[in-house]
């Protein structure tokens, strides 16, 4: 069953955390928000689509489409800035610590708030890609739905959420799922809030034992175009990569909502196996998977599941990886636990 840290509650980190109500739109406003922009209100990515549709409906074109995305930040949004929690952790890995494998599978995907969780699980079970994963980085879940899916796949898992959603009123964030056992963790905030909602994302963190290694996992959700400006996105990728930089072994895996800040990760020493894949989120690229410590040998060790069961609005992203000899995982001067200094040219420890 899903746990929280020692005298932590998610009950109680609610009472603590940050709320934010700047305005209370009327009436007519939200019935309009509610015919209109109901996706955007589930999933940011929706909004664009949501005003194009919107626009050929209100006269006003685009002064009444930035009404209504302004209108959007006025639902009150509860922060997580705490970096204890609420934190859930359950299932059981079941493979156990000994020779290390071969390969690593590993899958991303964003579940689009698990609304069809029945359909994630066969999706993730039955796809020739995903069936098997070894790790899973998840984002948009809440609690109860990541406790259903490790329990399904078979896997530990650790997650923190980062907000409470204002429609479902339900925690959301990311997840990590893991056949080996997950043996540490944390969440990292990361910076700049939402213009509208004022909501904060965070990233999952987990430490997990491959064999007789460690290997660190980070299941991350960048901002939306909307929320923030690229170079903010861009200053949330940093923060994820300095939090890395002392690690010999890293998968950084989820939605960058963009393109261009895979770049980051690529300065910082990470192969980015996923740039060439096909859209994964309607015709977008924005769901990625970078390495450092491991290697994968082609274009073949990668790919997006095609989900013909509308299981989520994004496809779920895989690769096959290899770890490096030891010798030469390593960027920089290697330190206890698997740890090692950082690599130059990074912009996230300039």
């Amino acid at each position: 069953a899903a746990a929280t840290l020692p005298g932590r509650s998610p009950a109680a980190a609610v009472q603590t955390a940050k709320v934010h109500q700047p305005c209370k739109p009327t009436a007519r406003t939200w019935d309009l928000l509610e015919r209109n922009l109901t996706r955007s209100l589930d999933s940011p990515h929706a909004i664009i689509t949501s005003l194009v549709d919107l626009m050929k409906h209100v006269g006003r074109g685009w002064l009444a489409a930035l009404g209504l995305i302004a209108a959007l930040g006025c639902r009150p949004v509860v922060n997580y800035p705490s970096l204890l929690g609420p934190r859930y952790a359950g299932g059981e890995a079941s493979m156990r610590r000994g020779a290390a494998p071969s390969r690593i599978r590993v899958v991303t995907f964003n579940v689009q708030f698990g609304r069809h969780v029945d359909r994630l699980i066969e999706l993730l079970q039955l796809a020739g890609s995903a069936d098997g994963a070894d790790i899973v980085t998840l984002q948009e879940v809440d609690p109860a739905q990541t406790d259903r899916l490790a329990q399904a796949l078979g896997m530990a898992y650790v997650y923190y959420p980062a907000v409470v959603h204002p429609r479902s009123g339900r925690d959301f964030g990311n997840a990590v799922l893991s056949r080996w056992p997950i043996v540490d963790d944390r969440k990292v905030v990361l910076p700049h809030h939402g213009r509208f909602r004022d909501s904060q994302r965070a990233a999952t963190a987990a430490t997990v034992v491959v064999g007789d290694d460690s290997l660190g996992v980070y299941s991350v959700h960048l901002s939306t175009m909307v929320e923030v400006a690229p170079s903010s996105r861009r200053e949330q990728a940093r923060t994820v990569l300095a939090d890395a930089a002392r690690l010999r072994r890293v998968v950084v895996g989820g939605d960058l909502n963009g393109v261009g800040v895979g770049d980051e990760f690529e300065a910082c020493g990470f192969l980015w196996p996923t740039k060439d894949n096909a859209p994964t989120h309607h015709v977008f690229t924005w769901d990625h998977i970078f390495l450092r410590g491991l290697v994968v040998r082609d274009s073949a060790s990668t790919g997006v599941v095609e989900d013909d069961a509308e299981a989520s609005d994004h496809r779920p992203v895989w690769i096959v990886a290899w770890l490096e000899p030891s010798t030469d995982a390593g960027r920089g001067s290697q330190g206890p636990g698997g740890e090692s200094g950082p690599p130059g040219g990074c912009a996230a420890l300039r």
